[in-house]
C-alpha cells in the first residue's frame, strides 16, 4: 500500500508544481546489465550469435565499439560502473568487500536520479549478488529491490520443485539442456517482473535497473535456445589458444568453470567439453536476448520509446573459449571490452556506430547529462566524463584511453599481492603488473591491435616498441595517480 500511495503521489507531483505543468517528456531511463557477456553478439561480430532483440536496439541506436570495463569481475566492475569512480578510488578490486562498507556516503546512479525525484526500481542482479554482509543496496531504490541475492548454481531447474532459487541444494554442472518455459530459469521472471513494473511507471519518471543473471555459469538456458545452435558448427573461436612467454597467473585456468561437478577441477578440459560450454554459452546468450526482448516490447506498446533511454551494457568480458579458456578475470581485450549499446530520443542516427574509447564509469555523467537532471556538487566528484558530446557529433572525443584493473592471487579479497593494471589506447593495449606494496614492475605485456583487436602477441620485450611501452606507463601513471616503476 505504501508503495501505490508514493506513486500516487510522485503523478501528481510530474503533472503539477508550485502550479506550473512539468513537461512529460522528461526522459526516463531503462538501464540493462547482463552477466559475463562479452562482445561475440552480432551487433560487434556478426558471427552466428543469435541476438535478434539486442539486433534491433543496436539498429535503433548507438554501438559502443570500444567500450571497457574498469574491472573484469563482477563486484568490482559493478560498483565502478554505479558509482563513476575508478576501483583503485572505490578500493573494491574483489567480490569483497561491499562498496558500502568501504565508503558509506558514495552515491550511485539510481540513488541520485531518485533524488532528483524518478522513481527508482532494482530487479535482478544489479549489485554483486552473492557472500556480502550487505544484499544490494536498499539507498538506491525507491523499493525493495527484488531477484537481486543468490548464488548462480542456484538458479536450477529441479523437476516437480517450484520455478525459485533453490538455497537448499549444492552446485552441480557447468549445463543443463531441459524442455522447459522461461520462466523455469531466473531471468525468464525478472523479464516478467520488469513488464509488470512497466505498465506501473508509465506516467512517472523512472530509473529502471534490470539485471539478468545470464550468460553466467551455469550454462543452463531452456532447450529450444540450445536448439538454434548446431554443437559441430558453433560460431568460431578466435585464438584459442594462450598467449605464450606470459606468467601462468596472468590467466585463471577455466577456475569458475572447474568448480562445477562436470568439468575435470585439474587436467585439461577436453573438445568435447569445450564444445558442449561454448553451446551453452551461446544458448544462454541467446535466452537473454529473449528476455530483454520482452522488456523491449512492452516499452514499444506502452508508447515509452520516444521517452526512454535505454543502456544495454555487459558487466565486463568473458574468455568463451579464447586463449584457451572458460572465466573473466583477465586483462585481454577479450576480457576488458564490453558490449554497450545506448538509444535516446533526439541524438545521431539509429544505427550509428561510435570508434572513440569510453570507460563504463562514464555512464553515471553522461545518463545525467542525456536526461538534462540537475548536475549537483555531487556530480563534480565523478571520475567518469559525459560522452553525450560523442551522441550529438561522432568525431567528439571525450577521452583516449581506458583503464581496467585486477588483482592477483585469484580470490585474494582483499588481501592480493599483486595488481594488474591495463590501458587501452587507439590502437595497443598495456598490461603491467606490480608488487602491491612497493609498486615495482613484476611482469609486462603489450598487444599491437592496430590490424586485429583480438591479436594476443605480446610485443612488450621487441626494440621497436620499447618507446611505446614507456609511453603507455606514464599514460597509466597518470591517468591513476599511481607510481608504477621498473
Amino acid at each position: 500500500m505504501q508503495k501505490q500511495v508514493y506513486l500516487f503521489l510522485l503523478m501528481i507531483a510530474c503533472t503539477f508544481l508550485n502550479g506550473q505543468s512539468i513537461d512529460r517528456k522528461q526522459k526516463n531511463v531503462l538501464y540493462v546489465i547482463a552477466d559475463d557477456l562479452s562482445s561475440i553478439i552480432n551487433s560487434y561480430n556478426d558471427g552466428g550469435v543469435i541476438t535478434p532483440n539486442l539486433d534491433k536496439l543496436a539498429a535503433n541506436g548507438v554501438v559502443f565499439e570500444k567500450a571497457y570495463c574498469q574491472s573484469s569481475l563482477c563486484n568490482p566492475s559493478r560498483t565502478s560502473i554505479m558509482t563513476g569512480k575508478y576501483p583503485a578510488e572505490t578500493r573494491v578490486l574483489g567480490n569483497q568487500p561491499h562498496f558500502r562498507g568501504v565508503d558509506p556516503s558514495v552515491k550511485t546512479i539510481p540513488q541520485y536520479f531518485k533524488e532528483q525525484g524518478y522513481y527508482s526500481v532494482g530487479i535482478g542482479k544489479i549489485y554483486h549478488n552473492w557472500g556480502q554482509a550487505i544484499k544490494g543496496d536498499e539507498r538506491s531504490w525507491s523499493e525493495p529491490e527484488i531477484y537481486h541475492w543468490g548464488a548462480h548454481f542456484m538458479d536450477w531447474y529441479i523437476p516437480g520443485r517450484p520455478y525459485e532459487l533453490h538455497t537448499d541444494i549444492k552446485k552441480r554442472g557447468a549445463v543443463q539442456c531441459e524442455d522447459v518455459p522461461d520462466e523455469a530459469y531466473l531471468d525468464g521472471r525478472v523479464a516478467n517482473a520488469a513488464v509488470n513494473k512497466l505498465r506501473e511507471l508509465r506516467e512517472v519518471p523512472f530509473f529502471m535497473a534490470v539485471g539478468f543473471w545470464k550468460p553466467h555459469l551455469p550454462y543452463n538456458a531452456p532447450k529450444k535456445y540450445w536448439d538454434l545452435y548446431d554443437r559441430e558448427n558453433l560460431p568460431g573461436v578466435k585464438y584459442d589458444s594462450p598467449v605464450n612467454n606470459l606468467p601462468e597467473w596472468v590467466y585463471v585456468n577455466s577456475n569458475e568453470a572447474r568448480s562445477y561437478t562436470d568439468v575435470h577441477r585439474l587436467d585439461d578440459i577436453s573438445e568435447e567439453k569445450k564444445a558442449e560450454l561454448r553451446h551453452g554459452y551461446l544458448a544462454s546468450i541467446s535466452y537473454m536476448d529473449a528476455q530483454f526482448g520482452k522488456i523491449y516490447q512492452e516499452l514499444e506498446r506502452l508508447d515509452l520509446l520516444n521517452s526512454t533511454i535505454i543502456v544495454f551494457v555487459s558487466d565486463h568480458g568473458y574468455h568463451a573459449g579464447e586463449h584457451g579458456q572458460f572465466g573473466k578475470w583477465t586483462n585481454f581485450e577479450i576480457g576488458a571490452k564490453v558490449p554497450l549499446i545506448l538509444s535516446s530520443p533526439g541524438l545521431i542516427e539509429k544505427g550509428a556506430r561510435v570508434d572513440e574509447v569510453v570507460e563504463l564509469i562514464d555512464l553515471f555523467p553522461s545518463l545525467i547529462d542525456l536526461c538534462d537532471v540537475e548536475k549537483t556538487n555531487y556530480f563534480k566528484k565523478l571520475s567518469g566524463t559525459s560522452f553525450k558530446s560523442i551522441l550529438l557529433d561522432k568525431k567528439t572525443t571525450v577521452k583516449n584511453t581506458a583503464v581496467t584493473q585486477i588483482q592477483r592471487p585469484i580470490g585474494s579479497e582483499e588481501s592480493f599481492k599483486v595488481l594488474g593494471s591495463s590501458i587501452r589506447s587507439d590502437n595497443f593495449r598495456y598490461n603491467v603488473w606490480t608488487d602491491r606494496y612497493t609498486n615495482t614492475i613484476i611482469a609486462e605485456e603489450l598487444y599491437d591491435l592496430s590490424m586485429d583487436v583480438m591479436k594476443v602477441e605480446n610485443v612488450a620485450h621487441l626494440a621497436k616498441y620499447q618507446a611505446i611501452k614507456r609511453e603507455h606507463l606514464k599514460l597509466l601513471n597518470d591517468k591513476l595517480n599511481s607510481n608504477f616503476k621498473e
